[in-house]
C-alpha cells in the first residue's frame, strides 16, 4: 500500500481520516506533532499555516509515496496556493473531507483543489465513511 503524506489546515480533519483509514475508533485528538505511521503521515495543521513550520513538509513529503492536500467541505477559503502541486516531485491528491457536514459545499472545494493542480480528489467523510473506500483501492494500486 502507498504511503499518503496528509496536509491541511488545523481542523481540516486530517486526524481524523488517518483514523478512518487505519480503522480505528474515531477520536478527536489535536496533533501536536508528525505521526509517522505505517501508511499514513499526519501532520499539524500549523505546519501548513505557519511559514516558519512549512519547509519540514517538504521534507516529510519525501517519505511518502503521495501527498494529499486535505481541505473540508466547509471552508471559508482555501489555504493552497494556484498550481502549488508543482513544488512537489510527488503524485498530489485532493482530498475534500466532512462531505457529510451540513453545511458542506464539496463543488467549491474541489474548484479549490483542481485551482491548487491537484487531478484526482477524493470526497470523503471519516464519520460515515463515504468514500474512504476510494482511497483505500487508490492507495493500493501499483
Amino acid at each position: 500500500m502507498k504511503k499518503i503524506i496528509l496536509i491541511g489546515r488545523v481542523a481540516a480533519g486530517k486526524t481524523t481520516l488517518t483514523q478512518a483509514l487505519r480503522g480505528e475508533e474515531i477520536h478527536y485528538f489535536k496533533t501536536q506533532y508528525v505521526n509517522y505511521l505505517d501508511t499514513v503521515i499526519d501532520t499539524p495543521g500549523e505546519y501548513t499555516e505557519l511559514r516558519q513550520t512549512s519547509g519540514a513538509l517538504a521534507l516529510y513529503a519525501y517519505e511518502a509515496d503521495v501527498v494529499g492536500l486535505v481541505l473540508s467541505a466547509n471552508e471559508p477559503y482555501s489555504i493552497f496556493s494556484p498550481c502549488i502541486t508543482s513544488l512537489v516531485n510527488r503524485e498530489v491528491i485532493g482530498i475534500i473531507s466532512g462531505i457529510d457536514k451540513p453545511d458542506a459545499n464539496v463543488e467549491r472545494v474541489e474548484r479549490w483543489l483542481r485551482l491548487a493542480g491537484c487531478k484526482k480528489i477524493f470526497p470523503v467523510s471519516a464519520v460515515t465513511g463515504e468514500g474512504l473506500s476510494d482511497i483505500i483501492a487508490y492507495l493500493r494500486q501499483e
